[in-house]
């Protein structure tokens, strides 16, 4: 995709179906270029978004333990008057491009540091605002408790030693479960690869998250030795049991500072990632036109507990579009006057 053939393109937004397809050439050009070329591109566009405040285009992560905050959250929304398009499942960096040139309006899957460097890159367009679960995302790479203990694993960097016992396809090679492209947490393993030199004997998946997780899942009830990365709240730590099956490890990353941390290999040590909050995250020219909607994101927010448990039911299969919204209609209906005090 050339400069040229999106500049073609812009002839054609005044037609929203031609936006989609817009949207979609956000999301191929992604893969294929860095986030600061994506984000120059699509600002050489100019492209003009009216700033509809009875009309919301939300988006919503590509990782499924977000969906329920998102669903959440346009209940809200419209509850308060507005339509909701979408929200459309999308990368990272790929919202916050759109976000950025008024293509997407806001979502509420926001990792923030992790999504520091997308907003930092968006120039100005494009802001945290309110916290969905403030100090809400610990993350890592864990492994299971029994080579932990057998080998008395502490860290990433004594994986080196001991690969051959997470070598799933014979390449000598320890296989780990890391992000799926996009993420911003891919940034940052890539960055651990390149200082601490795991790539030596580290082989990171970056597929399909779920369908890794799945299969590591599998591994581990087989007697395999498993290595992962994830993040809190998420269904893997519901289903593998922190401290009883699986513990957090230490990745010694410069950028990074010693914490205590249950259910660890260490009572403190550098997970080699910052604690995150969950931040919902929205146009700034939006946000200004519609300060009613700025107010209720910065009212809003779930407790963790909440999320952690509604991510196990989807794990135990209720992980259908109908049944996340069954689930945000529940929880609605038990913190009924919660909800309704974001919306006054």
């Amino acid at each position: 995709m050339t400069l040229c053939d999106d500049v073609k393109l812009k002839q054609e937004l005044k037609d929203s179906e031609s936006k989609q397809i817009i949207l979609a050439t956000y999301a191929m050009a992604a893969e294929a270029l860095d986030i600061k070329t994506l984000t120059s591109l699509i600002f050489a566009l100019s492209i003009n978004i009216s700033l509809n405040a009875k009309e919301i285009k939300m988006g919503k992560a590509d990782w499924d333990t977000g969906y329920f905050q998102a669903e959440v959250y346009k209940k809200a929304l419209e509850k308060m008057g507005y339509k909701v398009t979408g929200p459309t499942v999308m990368k990272p960096q790929v919202f916050y491009v759109a976000a950025a040139a008024g293509d997407m309006d806001l979502w509420v899957n926001g990792w923030f540091g992790n999504h520091d460097s997308y907003v930092k890159e968006a120039m100005g367009k494009v802001k945290p605002v309110g916290y969905v679960a403030k100090s809400g995302g610990l993350q890592g790479y864990l492994i299971d408790k029994k080579t932990a203990d057998k080998f008395n694993i502490k860290s990433v960097m004594d994986i080196k030693n001991h690969a051959k016992e997470f070598d799933a396809n014979g390449d000598g090679k320890a296989d780990m479960v890391a992000c799926h492209p996009g993420w911003g947490c891919e940034k940052i393993i890539s960055r651990h690869f390149e200082e601490l030199g795991l790539g030596e004997f580290i082989n990171p998946i970056k597929a399909d998250y779920s369908a890794a997780m799945a299969d590591i899942i599998s591994r581990y009830k087989n007697g395999k030795s498993i290595l992962f990365y994830t993040w809190t709240p998420n269904w893997t730590v519901g289903t593998l049991k922190l401290g009883k099956d699986i513990v957090w490890i230490e990745a010694p990353f410069s950028e990074t500072k010693v914490v205590s941390v249950p259910n660890a290999t260490k009572a403190k040590l550098n997970l080699g990632f910052g604690v995150n909050d969950i931040r919902p995250a929205a146009n700034v020219d939006f946000l200004k036109a519609n300060p009613k909607i700025e107010k209720f994101l910065k009212k809003a927010s779930i407790p963790l507990s909440d999320i952690a448990a509604q991510n196990l039911k989807m794990n135990k299969g209720e992980k259908s579009e109908k049944a996340i919204k069954k689930h945000a209609e529940q929880w609605i209906k038990e913190n009924q006057s919660t909800f309704d005090s974001w919306i006054k």
